[in-house]
C-alpha cells in the first residue's frame, strides 16, 4: 500500500524491524540488526513520519511474510469469502496450498497460510509499536502532533489486532511497553482494541493531507464495528448515529454511497469517493518497475482459461449458492426465509457448467438483483468492457470449480494502461481494497437498530443501500462493451457479412443485444449466439416487511451478503451471528450437487470451526523449557 502525496513519501528509509518469526530467542532480540536505523536517527518528525508510513505499508499484508500473497491479503478473501461460501478456490485442484482445506472446514494448525497471516499482522503491530516507542524522544514536534501520530499508529494497531481476534480469537497482546514478546494468549483483547480505537477517535483530525490515512471518523466506524462483534448494540447504535449524521472522509467529504455500485472499484473514481471510510490504497505503474505498491493480494484472482485476456491465474471463482442469492421475486425482493438459510436455492440461476463456450447457451430469464453482474462474471453478461463473459473458456478447471469468474477487483480493458500493473506474472492493479466502506457502516448500523428494536430505522438503512443498487444508470449495459466490440451493426444481414473470428462479438443496434460468433461459418445465423441484457428487478422493503424483528434481522443479514459479497466478510458475519454451522453445512450439501463437482465436501463443526487454529509454527517458537507459551484453540490438535 502506498500513501499518496505525503511530504515524507519520497523519503526512502530501510528499517529492519523484528522479523516476526515473532517468537525469537532473547539473545537474538538483544542484537541490533544490520542496516537498522537507531532511535536517535529516527527520533524526529521526518523519521517518525517515515516509520508511520511503514505501518500503513504493512496494511496490504504483502512483502512482509514468507507465504503466498493470498494468505496475507488484507481483503481476507480466502478466510472470509472462500470459507464463507461466496467462492471456490479455483485455479487447479492439484495446487491446494490450504485453500481447499480452509474452504471445506478442514483447517489444521500446520497449514502455512495461517502462519503467514499471523506473521503479517504481527509485523504491522511491530511497526506500530516502533512508532510509539520513538515518539517519546522526538523534540521537534508539538504534543498535538505527537498525539496525532500516536493515534494513527494505534488505529492501525487496532486494525491488525481486530483481524487477529476475529481469525484466531485468543491471541497475545503486545504493545509498545511489552519487553518480552513471548506472551501467552490467555486474555480477551477486545478491551485493548477498543482502547486503541477510542484513543484514535480522541486524537485524530477529521481530515488529513493524504486520503489513504485514517481520520477520527474511520476510528469511530471501526470502534462501532468492534462493538457489533461483541453485541454491544446500544454502544454501537450511539456511535453509528453520529457517524451516519456527521461523518466525513479523510478528504472532508460527507459519508454517503457512491452514485453507482460499480464505481467503488473504478480507480478513476477513487479520489473523492464518499464511501471510502478506510481502505488499503493501491497504485499501479508507479515508475518503480515492480508491482509492490499495486493490489498484489488479488493478483492471482482473475479469470483464466483458453481465451482469457488476463495473464493469471484463475483463483477465486464465485459459487452457485452466491449466484442464486441474487434472484428477486416479482416485488424485487430476495428470496429469504427465517427458517431456512438456503431458501434462495429453491431455484437455480442457469449455469453453463456443461456447455462449451462454442455452443449455444440459454441465459436465465428470471429477475435478478443488478449487483449480481458487478460481483460475478457469468455467461453472456457484459464483463466490464471485455465483452460477453464466455463461461467455461475463462475457467481453468470448470469441472472442479464451476464456470463463474470474480469481478469487483478486475480492471477494465480501456483502463489497463493506467490502472493495471503488468510488470509481473500476475497483474497488480490500482483498485483499492476496502476495509470499511459506508455501505458496510449502514448495514452494521441496521443490525444494531434491529437488535435494539428500532426496526423502521433499520429498514431505512437497508433501503438506502438497495436504492443505490436500483439506480438503473449503474446497471450493466451494452455501452460498457461498445469500445471493444469487433463491430457495431444495424441488421442481421450486415452482421452475416462480417469478417470475424471465433468468439468475436458485435453489438446489434436493431435488437439492442450482443451477438457472439461461435464458429462454423459467419454467414449462418445459427452460428451466432445472441445475448440479451438480464432482467434487473430490485425494490425496497416496506414497513410491513420490517414489522417483525426476526424477519428484519434475516433481511439485514442477507443484505450484507448481497452488498459485500466477495469482499472477505461473509465467514466472519456467519460466525458472529451464530448461524455458521447451519448455513455452511447447507451450502456444502447444495453446491456439489448444483454444479456436479466434488471439491466442497467438508462439514462445519460447531465449537471448533468458528475460529482458525493458532499456527503450529508459532506454538513451537513460543516453547520455553519444553512447554509452549501459546495454547491451541479448542478442537485442533
Amino acid at each position: 500500500m502506498k500513501i499518496l502525496s505525503s511530504k515524507t513519501s519520497k523519503l526512502v528509509i530501510i528499517v529492519t524491524l523484528a522479523g516476526f518469526f515473532f517468537y525469537a530467542c532473547d539473545a537474538l532480540i538483544d542484537v541490533s540488526p544490520k542496516g537498522a536505523l537507531s532511535d536517535e536517527v529516527l527520533a524526529n518528525e521526518q523519521g517518525v513520519e517515515a516509520l508511520l508510513i511503514g505501518v500503513y505499508g504493512a496494511l496490504d499484508g504483502q512483502m512482509v511474510a514468507p507465504d503466498r500473497r493470498e494468505a496475507t491479503d488484507v481483503s481476507n478473501w480466502v478466510y472470509g469469502s472462500i470459507a464463507g461460501a461466496d467462492a471456490h478456490k479455483g485455479e487447479s485442484l492439484g495446487n491446494t496450498n490450504g485453500y481447499v482445506q480452509i474452504g471445506n472446514m478442514n483447517s489444521s494448525a500446520d497449514i502455512s497460510f495461517f502462519d503467514g497471516k499471523w506473521q503479517a499482522l504481527y509485523e504491522g503491530i511491530t511497526r506500530a509499536n516502533s512508532v510509539l516507542n520513538v515518539l517519546d524522544d522526538v523534540e521537534d514536534m508539538t504534543e498535538d502532533e505527537k498525539n496525532r501520530v500516536a493515534a494513527e499508529a494505534r488505529f492501525l494497531r487496532g486494525h491488525f489486532y481486530f483481524d487477529l481476534k476475529t481469525m484466531f480469537d485468543m491471541v497475545p497482546w503486545i504493545d509498545e511497553d511489552t519487553d518480552d514478546v513471548n506472551q501467552p494468549n490467555d486474555q480477551d483483547i477486545w478491551p485493548n482494541i477498543e482502547d486503541d480505537f477510542q484513543y484514535a477517535i480522541d486524537n485524530l483530525p477529521e481530515t488529513q493531507n493524504d486520503r489513504a490515512r485514517a481520520n477520527r471518523w474511520a476510528a469511530a466506524s471501526y470502534l462501532a464495528k468492534t462493538y457489533v462483534y461483541q453485541e454491544k448494540w446500544n454502544e454501537a447504535k450511539t456511535l453509528f448515529d453520529d457517524i451516519i449524521a456527521n461523518g466525513v472522509t479523510t478528504e472532508g467529504i460527507p459519508y454517503d454511497l457512491m452514485d453507482e455500485f460499480r464505481q467503488n472499484w473504478n480507480p478513476a473514481r477513487q479520489d473523492g469517493n464518499p464511501e471510502d471510510v478506510f481502505a488499503a490504497h493501491m497504485v499501479a505503474n508507479d515508475g518503480t518497475g515492480h508491482t509492490n505498491n499495486a493490489n498484489l493480494g488479488m493478483s492471482t484472482a482473475f479469470p483464466y482459461g483458453d481465451t482469457s485476456p488476463f495473464p493469471c491465474c484463475g483463483y477465486f471463482q464465485p459459487t452457485q449458492d452466491l449466484v442464486n442469492a441474487y434472484r428477486t421475486d416479482d416485488n424485487g425482493l430476495p428470496y429469504i426465509d427465517v427458517n431456512r438459510p438456503d431458501a434462495h436455492n429453491d431455484e437455480m440461476i442457469i449455469h453453463d457448467m456443461d456447455v462449451s463456450s462454442s455452443n449455444q447457451f440459454d441465459m436465465y430469464e428470471g429477475n435478478v438483483d443488478p449487483r449480481l453482474d458487478w460481483t460475478v462474471g457469468r455467461r453472456g453478461v457484459p464483463y466490464l468492457d471485455w465483452g460477453p463473459y464466455p463461461g467455461t473458456a475463462w475457467s481453468r478447471e470448470p469441472n472442479n470449480f464451476g464456470p463463474y469468474g470474480p469481478k469487483k477487483h478486475v480492471y477494465w480493458a480501456e483502463q489497463q494502461s493506467d490502472y493495471a500493473d503488468l510488470n509481473s506474472w500476475a497483474p497488480g492493479t490500482a483498485i483499492n481494497t476496502y476495509i470499511i466502506r459506508f455501505a458496510d457502516v449502514l448495514l452494521l448500523a441496521a443490525e444494531a437498530e434491529v437488535e435494539v428494536g428500532s426496526l423502521e430505522t433499520a429498514r431505512e438503512y437497508v433501503n438506502r443501500v438497495r436504492n443505490r443498487a436500483a439506480n438503473d444508470a449503474g446497471f450493466v449495459q451494452l455501452d460498457h462493451n461498445r469500445a471493444q466490440a469487433a463491430a457495431e451493426v444495424s441488421s442481421e444481414a450486415e452482421m452475416l457479412n462480417l469478417s470475424v473470428g471465433s468468439h468475436d462479438w458485435v453489438i446489434r443496434e436493431d435488437t439492442e443485444t450482443t451477438f457472439v460468433y461461435l464458429g462454423g461459418g459467419v454467414g449462418n445465423i445459427d452460428n451466432w449466439q445472441e445475448y440479451e441484457l438480464p432482467n434487473y428487478v430490485i425494490n425496497e422493503y416496506s414497513s410491513a416487511d420490517f414489522s417483525n424483528q426476526e424477519f428484519a434481522r434475516t433481511a439485514v443479514h442477507f443484505e450484507r451478503r448481497l452488498e459485500l459479497a466477495m469482499e472477505g466478510h461473509r465467514f466472519f458475519d456467519l460466525v458472529r451471528w451464530g448461524t455458521a454451522e447451519e448455513t455452511l453445512n447447507a451450502f456444502l450439501d447444495y453446491e456439489n450437487g448444483a454444479l456436479g463437482i466434488s471439491t466442497r465436501n467438508g462439514s462445519f463443526t460447531s465449537g471448533r470451526d468458528e475460529i482458525y487454529p493458532i499456527p503450529q509454527n508459532q506454538i513451537d517458537l513460543s516453547t520455553v523449557a519444553g512447554e509452549p507459551v501459546l495454547q491451541q484453540n479448542s478442537g485442533y490438535n
